[in-house]
């Protein structure tokens, strides 16, 4: 088990078509946006809507997190609220279009392909309706104005089906041992606490901030900090649920302060066995069904694969990346330099960086509007930012990105020359 600081602490204070400039320029905007997403799994710090503190037996941040290991939840049903706010710039639809992009909407497949439709939790408010009967049954439905976005996994079969375009996406389940992991949707609190909890090393302090209450259960608060000055998150906070040890309540805030960047929770939650036929699902009639091998996927990909998981078909990732260790996986030969929540992760995009002022005509103008223009050691770049992470193009194509403030990007990329 790794360290933990103040192991025992209970201190409150701790705790449609767009302009042709749009277009190209999506092209360079794309990998910030995927880089946040992704990095919104590793910090996100909840924001815990306290309705009475329970009084509970006292426990350590030790034990608290060992009890969230040894949760083993088979059967659930509930609501979820997920809220996202990793500041992405307001473009008039540009942010929704590259979230879209970024998970191959678009690319002549479903509108029903989770991979695709599952992304808009990445930004805005969203209500979920969750079910689970062990590994082999889970339904998550996304509702929205006058209509429903379903996925459903029963045994072998994982379904996706939107209401709105009447469009359904059929798939099948991995093989695996680990195959229920990877047919669950990360909108759960648990799936955000699991990938927070795997980045605790001897640069974090994690302690037990007291109790709350959350869809009516008692819950311990467990926070997660940086002790390292430098990173832009703030802290993540966990409700655990007292009885079960399963994360109710999920949120990250930013450094900088104000909303939360992610706040997942459930405000209602049961744990009484789902009626079977609630996993049932039968095609509509008149419905445009796509069967998974005729969407155009990658071989590459897991089958039924939930978008933004770190699961792969050898598992779940172990640990988070450490200094020049080689991801070996997306961008050849991305690496990362420093250690815990100061880590930075860099590449080299082979390319001619971002084009900017008058050297890139009306798309340069653009893309300083979208950024912020930097000198160093490394000559220029564009820092592109969100209120979680910050990503420094340089104009000779090398890419520095990470959960730090810029000037640390900066610094990063002198250090590189």
């Amino acid at each position: 088990m790794a360290p933990y600081a103040s192991d025992d602490s209970t201190t409150a204070g701790e705790v449609d078509e767009q302009p042709s400039g749009r277009r190209k320029a999506a092209r360079y905007v794309v990998p910030v946006t995927v880089i946040g997403v992704a990095a919104a799994t590793i910090g996100l710090v909840p924001a815990l809507a306290d309705s009475g503190d329970p009084d509970l037996p006292k426990i350590t941040a030790q034990q608290l997190i060992e009890k969230i290991a040894k949760s083993d939840v088979q059967h659930l049903s509930g609501t979820v609220k997920i809220s996202t706010d990793l500041g992405l710039p307001n473009l008039g639809g540009l942010e929704s279009g590259l979230l879209s992009g970024a998970a191959g909407q678009g690319e002549g497949g479903s509108s029903a392909d989770p991979t695709a439709k599952l992304t808009e939790l990445a930004s805005g408010t969203h209500t979920l309706r969750v079910a689970a009967d062990g590994p082999d049954r889970q339904k998550l439905s996304l509702l929205e104005n006058a209509a429903e976005y379903s996925v459903i996994h029963n045994g072998k079969d994982v379904w996706g089906y939107d209401s709105k375009s009447n469009e359904v996406y059929h798939g099948t389940s991995s093989e695996s041992p680990e195959h229920g992991k990877d047919q669950q949707p990360p909108a759960m609190p648990k799936d955000f606490a699991e990938e927070a909890l795997k980045a605790v090393d001897d640069t974090t302090s994690v302690t037990v901030d007291g109790t709350a209450q959350v869809a009516g259960r008692d819950a311990y608060k467990l926070v997660v900090k940086p002790k390292q000055s430098g990173s832009t998150v703030g802290a993540i906070s966990i409700a655990v649920d007292a009885k079960t040890g399963m994360p109710l309540k999920f949120t990250l805030t930013p450094a900088s302060g104000g909303s939360a960047v992610v706040d997942v929770g459930f405000t209602k939650v049961g744990f009484a066995r789902p009626a079977a036929s609630t996993f049932d699902f039968t095609p509509p009639k008149g419905a445009k069904v796509t069967e998974e091998k005729d969407a155009g996927k990658g071989s590459e990909k897991a089958p039924g694969k939930a978008p933004g998981t770190t699961f792969d078909k050898g598992g779940a990732r172990e640990h988070a990346p450490k200094a020049g260790e080689d991801f070996g996986k997306g961008l050849d030969g991305m690496k990362t330099i420093g250690e815990g929540w100061n880590a930075i992760a860099t590449f080299d995009t082979g390319g001619e960086g971002v084009p900017s002022g008058g050297a890139g005509g009306d798309l340069g103008g653009f893309m300083d509007s979208l950024g912020d223009k930097v000198h160093g050691k490394f000559g220029s770049g564009t820092v592109f930012s969100t209120r979680l992470v910050n990503a420094l193009i340089t104009d000779d194509g090398k890419v520095y990105a990470g959960l730090v403030t810029k000037d640390a990007l900066v610094k990063a990329a002198d250090a590189g020359k």
